[in-house]
């Protein structure tokens, strides 16, 4: 049973050493020192942390390494790190002081044998290859990277399954479209991205409400569901939402 058990992960958007969050991407608020929420949230019950630095891919600058590796040694859930990975070296960097994963955007679209190098080098289960896709008509998904500044014009169902063949363990797909509107996940975009790949899908971009979470899964078919505001802002205990996914017969680990 726990080995399907529907994940649910805080994700820490870190701009300049701090957790931040805005709307469709821009307008960020802070919400407090990384370290302080992802103990918080290591206590509350989330299954795993995902912790994006926001600004490094469009700066041109590495991850945060110390901050990392203070966050690591606090939490005892499983880590996934992103943002200005470009090199085998900064995965070998992030997972020797204590993450678990490593979430590749901008990189792997770049130069897609980094996704087979990444895999080959560290393990499949290391690598998270994230996507962040705005829709450009009803059935049709277009990936965007620095931080949806820039449109590359790739097709996101068939750059999902391109990075499931080249090696990637898992899919972060993020709904610009959704993100931090509080209106639901964009459920069409995960099912459809479900249907080409075998590995797992964690959902970004979108929850406000408890049933947007149960949708996602039910729905959007998705393994995971990420989620910033309604964790950092206190709008939804993630301990009460996995007991509303636990009666609603969605497994989760209590």
């Amino acid at each position: 049973m726990d080995y399907f058990a529907k994940r649910i992960i805080p994700c820490l958007d870190v701009d300049n050493g701090r957790v931040v969050k805005g709307v469709n991407f821009v307008g960020l608020r802070d919400a407090g020192d990384p370290v302080e929420v992802a103990k918080r949230y290591n206590q509350e019950g989330a299954d795993e942390i995902t912790f994006l630095d926001i600004g490094a891919s469009h700066e041109g600058r590495d991850t945060i390494v110390d901050v990392v590796k203070r966050v690591a040694r606090e939490v005892f859930i499983p880590l996934t790190v992103g943002g200005g990975i470009r090199k085998l070296e900064d995965i070998y960097n992030l997972l020797n002081v204590g993450c678990d994963k490593v979430s590749i955007n901008s990189a792997a679209i770049k130069s897609p044998e980094f996704i087979n190098e990444s895999a080959k080098r560290f393990g499949s289960q290391c690598i998270v290859v994230a996507i962040d896709a705005k829709r450009i008509s009803d059935e049709k998904w277009h990936i965007f990277t620095h931080g949806g500044r820039n449109d590359t014009g790739i097709d996101a169902i068939s750059w999902a399954k391109e990075a499931y063949e080249r090696g990637a363990g898992e899919l972060l797909i993020t709904s610009m479209d959704a993100d931090g509107t509080k209106m639901g996940f964009d459920n069409k975009l995960n099912k459809m991205i479900n249907e080409v790949v075998n590995i797992p899908i964690i959902a970004s971009g979108g929850a406000g409400t408890m049933e947007h979470i149960k949708d996602a899964f039910l729905v959007g078919q998705a393994d995971a569901a990420l989620a910033a505001s309604i964790f950092h802002f206190k709008e939804i205990d993630i301990m009460e939402l996995k007991t509303y996914l636990h009666n609603e017969n969605i497994p989760v680990r209590l």
